[in-house]
């Protein structure tokens, strides 16, 4: 489900973008105690920025015809 969600390149942009921003503000902005908060913001920013990443790059090749 993960390989075919990231060939949607507008998509995958989308969400990576949505999961990136709340993530970036609780690590950076938001005053929080809750130190389990800032652990699951770590994991969604950066699974954020991976997907974000793919969209934007696009996905390589799985081989390359010489």
């Amino acid at each position: 489900m993960m390989l075919r969600f990231v060939r949607r390149r507008v998509l995958a942009i989308v969400v990576g973008a949505a999961l990136v921003v709340p993530a970036a503000w609780i690590e950076l902005a938001a005053r929080l105690d809750a130190w389990w908060i800032e652990g699951l913001a770590l994991i969604a920013g950066a699974t954020g920025l991976a997907i974000l990443w793919t969209g934007i790059a696009g996905v390589p090749p799985d081989w390359i015809d010489r």
